[in-house]
C-alpha cells in the first residue's frame, strides 16, 4: 500500500479521505468532506473543498478552486455535491462548483476530461467522458454535455443548454441553443455550421454511417415543412442508422432551449 505523500506546507483537514498514492503538493488545501481516489495529485496551491469526490488518477494544477459554493444567489448552504471522474486533468485557475437544490444537487464531470486553464464549470452541470475544454471556456449552470465534445478557447455556453456527444464548439462562440450530436457550432450567437466530420473520421466512425448522417442532416435542416415533420421523416427513413437516431432522439427530447439551426437554411453537409 502506497501512503499519501503530503507536502509539509499543505493543509489536509480531519475527515478527508485519501486513497493510495495520493500526492498533495505545496500550499494545497483539502477540506474535511473531500474524497480523493487513488493516485490523485494536487500539484501545488490547489484547493479542494465541499462535498467533493475526485476519481483515481486525476491531476489538479496550481490555483484551481474545486468544490467551493456555487456562484448562484439562490444557493443557501444546501449539502450539494461535486463528482469528478478518473484520469481528468484540471489545469491552472480552473473553477468547478457543486450543485444546488434547484438543479439536482450535483455537478458531475466524467472520466478522461481535459479542462484547460481558467475554464469554469458551474453548478449542476453534467459533463460526459473525454470532453476537452480549451482555455477560458465558460459552462453555465445546468448545462448538459455529452461524451467526446471539444470546446474551443473562450467560448461560453448558456445555462440549461445541451451539447450533444461528439459535437465541436468553435473558439469564441456564444452558444445559447442546443447543439445536436455530431454537430459543429460556431459564432456569436452561434449557429449550426454542419457536422463535425473531422472528429467523426478521427474517431473511426465507418464511412457508411457518416454518409447516412450527412444525408439525414440535409433532410432535417431543409426548408420544406416543419422541423418536427422533418425529424419524423428522418427517424423512419434512417431507422437502421444509429448516428441518425442519436440526433432524432436529441431533438425530440428538447425542452426549454431552442435547437441551433444553420444560418439561412444552409445545409451543405
Amino acid at each position: 500500500m502506497t501512503q499519501p505523500n503530503i507536502h509539509p506546507t499543505a493543509i489536509v483537514a480531519d475527515g478527508a479521505v485519501l486513497g493510495e498514492g495520493v500526492r498533495i503538493g505545496p500550499y494545497s488545501m483539502v477540506g474535511p468532506r473531500v474524497v480523493l481516489g487513488d493516485n490523485v495529485e494536487l500539484v501545488s496551491h490547489a484547493v479542494v473543498d465541499g462535498n467533493t469526490r475526485i476519481g483515481a488518477g486525476t491531476r489538479i494544477f496550481p490555483f484551481a478552486s474545486v468544490g467551493h459554493e456555487p456562484q448562484d444567489l439562490k444557493f443557501h448552504g444546501e449539502d450539494s455535491r461535486l463528482e469528478i471522474g478518473e484520469r481528468c486533468t484540471i489545469r491552472e485557475s480552473v473553477t468547478i462548483n457543486p450543485g444546488t437544490e434547484n438543479g439536482g444537487m450535483l455537478t458531475k464531470i466524467g472520466n478522461d476530461c481535459l479542462i484547460m486553464a481558467s475554464a469554469h464549470v458551474a453548478h449542476d452541470a453534467i459533463i460526459g467522458n473525454n470532453v476537452v475544454m480549451a482555455n477560458y471556456v465558460g459552462i453555465a449552470g445546468h448545462v448538459q454535455v455529452g461524451d467526446n465534445v471539444i470546446f474551443g478557447g473562450t467560448c461560453v455556453i448558456h445555462q440549461f443548454t445541451r451539447i450533444g456527444s461528439h459535437a465541436f464548439i468553435g473558439a469564441q462562440s456564444m452558444v445559447d441553443g442546443d447543439v445536436i450530436p455530431y454537430g459543429m457550432a460556431i459564432g456569436n450567437r452561434a449557429v449550426l455550421n454542419g457536422l463535425n466530420l473531422v472528429g467523426l473520421k478521427r474517431r473511426g466512425f465507418e464511412r457508411e454511417a457518416i454518409q447516412s448522417l450527412r444525408a439525414a442532416y440535409r433532410q432535417i435542416f431543409a426548408s420544406e415543412g416543419t422541423l418536427r415533420e422533418r425529424v419524423a421523416d428522418a427517424a423512419e427513413m434512417f431507422k437502421d442508422a444509429p448516428l441518425v437516431q442519436d440526433v432524432v432522439r436529441f431533438i425530440s427530447e428538447a425542452n426549454d432551449r431552442p435547437i441551433l439551426l444553420p444560418r439561412n437554411g444552409h445545409t451543405s453537409e
